[in-house]
């Protein structure tokens, strides 16, 4: 592979990718990507797994030729026929034991009308009533399950936010924090559109993505805050440019964790498509979640703090002080320094003079072929560390 490649010069840090000269794309794309998430939350809204919504529970064994759309069925003509306004959700397959089961939810059934609903179930499948398994869930315990994962929410931001400050700035802990929300809001937006239920294991990946995603951030800022320590002395590099190139540096790194996270992300959720459900659910979360997380520590958190550095007196006089100094290096007033990035006007070589031109023409024209003597080749004389005479006529050679 070639050394000048992109995969090469990604690894070495010199891709040179302007990604926060191009944030207001990335701003734009985060709006869109939120508004598309709101939509859903009010259209789609969530669908609450029996732990948040309430319910009844029946599983069923799948013996003597019983399919899923059975079960299903049978559910649904006992819920209508006991004249009850509960609704089943969609049937799933599980397997427990070696053996296969069908789960079908319901909402809240009345105490009287859950052993009715069970013995038509079991009747109209050819089962023993004693084999299908029933169970109830009070929706106070997903209220309180909520309310405890809001609260542990606000801790760890809480608690992210005086680190940063204290390892960091302000500035740097209002663009993290940004990116953490950002975070959360895509990823429920698409479990949203996905209508994947709410459980449990959701919640608990929800508070997984929030510490991949905080760690994927502190790396990018650490390499920013290296490459803008005493900027404001230089008169070559803008804050922004300087975190650019932070960037730059960070994205390989940030593109293989993100790699080597997904993929047994992406296993746990293939596997939970298959039929188990429960996997479903979290590595869906998961897998959105670090993907985005990626994303945001790349395309979001860091044009963020750049845009809010930009608001700070001492930056803007530092970057006007740059910018002025480029503008004067291309109209030829001041000379760049050695390794500096001017921009490409100032980079054009000026044309010589036509004594320069003349000059360096002869010079090459008069280049001696190889091996043969210097023509009209003079000594150094003289009193500049020759010896004495040597030069002065009838002076004597030795």
């Amino acid at each position: 592979m070639s050394k000048s490649g992109l995969a090469n010069r990604l690894y070495r840090g010199e891709a040179g990718l302007n990604l926060i000269g191009k944030r207001k794309l990335w701003f734009g794309v985060a709006g869109a990507l939120i508004l598309v998430a709101l939509l859903s939350f009010g259209v789609n809204r969530f669908t609450l797994g029996i732990e948040f919504a309430g319910g009844n529970q029946f599983i069923v064994p799948a013996s003597s030729g019983v399919t899923l759309n059975d079960a299903q069925d049978a559910v649904d003509k006992a819920l209508a026929d006991n004249n009850t306004e509960a609704t089943a959700l969609p049937a799933t397959e599980v397997g427990r034991g070696g053996q296969t089961w069908y789960e079908i939810r319901t909402s809240v059934l009345d105490a009287d009308k859950i052993t009715a609903v069970k013995d038509q179930i079991a009747q109209q499948l050819g089962v023993q009533s004693s084999e299908i398994n029933d169970s109830a869930v009070s929706a106070a315990w997903g209220k309180q399950v909520t309310e405890r994962a809001l609260l542990g929410l606000v801790i760890f931001v809480v608690l992210v936010m005086v680190y940063l400050v204290l390892r960091f700035e302000w500035r740097m802990s209002v663009a993290a924090v940004s990116s953490l929300l950002l975070n959360l809001v895509l990823t429920a937006g698409l479990y949203s559109l996905a209508k994947f239920e709410v459980t449990p294991a959701t919640i608990i990946g929800f508070l997984t993505i929030l510490g991949f995603a905080l760690y994927d951030v502190v790396v990018v800022f650490d390499k920013v805050q290296e490459n803008t320590r005493g900027i404001t002395a230089s008169s070559t590099t803008t804050y922004g440019e300087a975190a650019n190139l932070a960037i730059n540096q960070t994205l390989m790194r940030s593109i293989n964790t993100g790699l080597v996270a997904l993929l047994p992300v992406g296993g746990l959720l293939i596997a939970g498509l298959m039929g188990a459900s429960t996997l479903a659910d979290l590595g869906l979360v998961l897998f959105v979640g670090m993907a985005v997380a990626v994303y945001s520590s790349i395309f979001f958190a860091t044009p963020v703090l750049v845009t809010l550095k930009e608001f700070e007196p001492r930056i803007q006089a530092h970057t006007k002080r740059v910018l002025a100094r480029r503008a004067a290096i291309a109209r030829g007033e001041v000379a760049p320094k050695k390794g500096e990035g001017a921009p490409a006007a100032a980079r054009q070589p000026r044309q010589a003079a036509p004594e320069q031109a003349s000059e360096v023409g002869a010079l090459a024209g008069s280049a001696p072929k190889v091996g043969s003597r210097p023509t009209g080749a003079k000594r150094s004389g003289g009193s500049r560390g020759g010896r004495p005479g040597g030069n002065r006529p009838g002076g004597k050679r030795r």
